[in-house]
């Protein structure tokens, strides 16, 4: 049987292939991908979707001299591919192997690492911009979900592109699902757009008519866009100053080919809509297209997940599923609390939620900025607003965190999941940066619980705390904590769960089992550690440091968060405020770097976040510390 993409290594070996034989390819890809991503897994159900538009680009296109820049990489597996990481596809998202998003750093075919949505046009429109003072002319591509038409920077661009008027194009992917099912007026919008083709069909055949006749063919398109809005109402595309073309079959090859052939060469900003199925070509992709949006390795023929192959399943809950139960217990005894999650609600553990009080939940789309300044707004009309939102997502929203909520001392309670290591999602979905961006806020509470007891009363102290309140948990199973009690507790107060004299290992919130694994290894080695759940990063336990600080020889702070700005930090600061500049000190954290994927057993041995090498740093730092006390000292 005769195999095409085993020959196509690069965008200029694809273009050999007839057109005709187009088809034969995109089958081929398909199999070859639903085949490796059962191994690896990774986002099989939009990839699928947007196979024959990955291959039709290349096929019009001269990539990387025109450029194509992918809104979110989800899309983007078959792009991989076809720009010579076929074969690397089988690491794709594991440590050491291809990312799971494009990447520049991976490979010149990819314009800008794509990790979050709604970024796609601004950054084609940018590319625009620059090729047109320096006098180039490579086409300029931005692929775009319908999910991301849920968020304001894609509008934003949108309105700057279509007043330039610079030429562009942007590919319209529709699925009518980002993650979730889509919500909100545009994807009603979108779905009128689908139900009136008629418009550009007749559009088309009257300009061909009249090429030759230009003051008709003017008179014409002033006709038109009177006529339009009879037929589609609003095209709001059109109004924004973009040619808009579609909608068209997205899983025609044949015909997206020869439609894309037609629209490059136009001088204007264009939009080309694009009908797809998500999961297309794999029967359970396209029947679930929610859950085999992300997968990990499963048996093709039966969608079930196959065991061993990623990090070994803990046994228990985790900590979304914590979290859902908390929320729905506490929404049943306040009738004031709503939830709000930004495109993310099965993601964040709000599905039962939505559920049972569907009157008091929020989804606002791919808008995290929105979602938070709608939060802030909600408590000011008295509601209790949860906001749960991933802690690299969150990110987005700096200044609605500030300006919206925090400067108007209104009560929002934020649930970021996700914090810390994710995985194999990698460097734009780990959540380490949370504590550094939160931290500095005036009156922000920052918790960090162990456990469900502990979620569910930091879930309780936010909902009455009268300002921005932050609970951050990991990506992971809830562990099983061989200490600590089930007793309430206030904001700011920690816990010693293990007394010693030697060292004071402060952990927060993931990092206390390992912190007592520690101490059990630092106690063989002859060295006595007290181990305290500090719960918060702000504000701190000030009775426990003090007593830490005058009971043992070394303190010892371990987050799961960046050096800077992070739980350890927050320590150097209040022993600088207290004066306490004797105090020997040591910080564990992750390194400020862009942590790439990998899982988080394998990424904590990697930065010293086990408890071997928890134990290893504080035995090398006693030593140390001891070593210059012994030492004279020169002036």
């Amino acid at each position: 049987m005769k195999s095409y993409i085993d020959k196509i290594n690069s965008p200029s070996d694809l273009k050999k292939v007839p057109l005709e034989e187009l088809p034969c390819v995109a089958k081929e890809y398909r199999n070859f991908l639903i085949e490796t991503i059962s191994k690896t897994g990774g986002h099989l159900g939009a990839s699928l979707g947007a196979l024959e538009l990955n291959v039709a680009l290349h096929y019009v296109l001269n990539s990387p001299v025109d450029k194509i820049c992918w809104d979110v990489g989800h899309q983007a597996y078959v792009h991989k591919m076809i720009t010579g990481r076929r074969e690397l596809l089988k690491t794709i998202r594991q440590e050491g192997g291809i990312s799971g998003f494009p990447s520049p750093f991976e490979n010149p075919n990819d314009q800008f690492i794509v990790g979050h949505a709604c970024t796609g046009i601004s950054q084609a429109l940018g590319l625009v911009a620059a090729r047109d003072l320096q006098k180039r002319k490579e086409h300029v591509v931005a692929v775009v979900g319908d999910g991301a038409l849920t968020g304001g920077l894609a509008y934003e661009a949108l309105n700057n592109a279509g007043h330039l008027g610079k030429r562009m194009l942007i590919v319209l992917n529709d699925n009518e699902m980002s993650i979730s099912k889509n919500v909100g007026a545009i994807s009603k919008y979108l779905n009128k757009v689908i139900t009136n083709p008629l418009y550009n069909r007749v559009r088309s055949e009257v300009e061909k008519r009249l090429r030759n006749f230009p003051r008709l063919r003017k008179l014409s398109n002033y006709a038109f866009d009177t006529f339009k809005h009879l037929l589609v109402p609003g095209l709001i595309f059109e109004e924004l100053g973009f040619r808009y073309f579609g909608p068209v079959d997205g899983h025609d090859v044949i015909g997206l080919v020869r439609m894309l052939q037609r629209v490059l060469p136009m001088n204007e900003p264009c939009l080309l809509h694009v009908i797809t199925k998500k999961g297309m070509g794999c029967e359970l992709a396209e029947k679930d297209p929610e859950r085999l949006h992300g997968v990990v390795p499963f048996d093709v023929k039966t969608g079930q997940k196959i065991e061993g192959l990623q990090e070994k399943q803990k046994v228990g809950i985790t900590f979304t599923q914590a979290f859902s139960n908390a929320i729905l217990q506490v929404a049943r005894e306040n009738e004031k609390v709503v939830a709000i999650t930004a495109a993310m609600a099965s993601g964040t553990g709000l599905a039962k939620f939505a559920s049972e009080f569907p009157n008091r939940f929020f989804d606002v789309g791919i808008a995290e900025q929105h979602a938070v300044t709608f939060a802030g707004a909600l408590a000011k009309g008295g509601m209790k607003p949860v906001c749960a939102i991933y802690s690299t997502f969150l990110q987005r929203s700096q200044d609605q965190l500030i300006h919206d909520v925090a400067l108007q001392r209104q009560p929002v309670t934020l649930c970021l999941d996700r914090a810390g290591i994710v995985g194999a999602d990698g460097a734009t979905h780990n959540g380490v940066f949370d504590i550094s961006y939160l931290g500095h806020i005036p009156n922000v509470v920052i918790g960090a619980p162990i456990n469900e007891a502990e979620l569910l009363q930091m879930l309780r102290l936010g909902i009455q705390y009268p300002h921005l309140f932050a609970i951050r948990y990991p990506r992971a199973t809830v562990p099983v904590l061989p200490i600590g009690s089930e007793k309430n507790f206030e904001i700011g107060e920690g816990e010693i769960v293990r007394q010693g004299d030697d060292v004071a290992l402060l952990a927060l919130g993931s990092m206390v089992l390992p912190a007592l694994a520690a101490a059990e290894n630092l106690n063989a080695q002859g060295i006595s550690a007290s181990v305290c759940n500090m719960r918060f990063a702000k504000p701190l336990d000030s009775k426990i440091l003090l007593e830490m600080v005058t009971r043992t020889k070394m303190i010892v702070t371990i987050e799961e968060h960046v050096l800077t700005g992070g739980f350890g930090s927050k320590v150097l600061e209040f022993l600088e405020q207290q004066q306490l500049h004797y105090v020997r000190i040591k910080r564990i954290a992750l390194p400020d770097i862009f942590i790439e994927q990998g899982s988080r057993d394998s990424l904590f041995n990697h930065f010293g976040l086990t408890p071997e090498k928890i134990a290893f740093t504080v035995q090398e730092a006693l030593q140390k510390f001891d070593a210059q006390a012994q030492s004279p000292v020169s002036l």
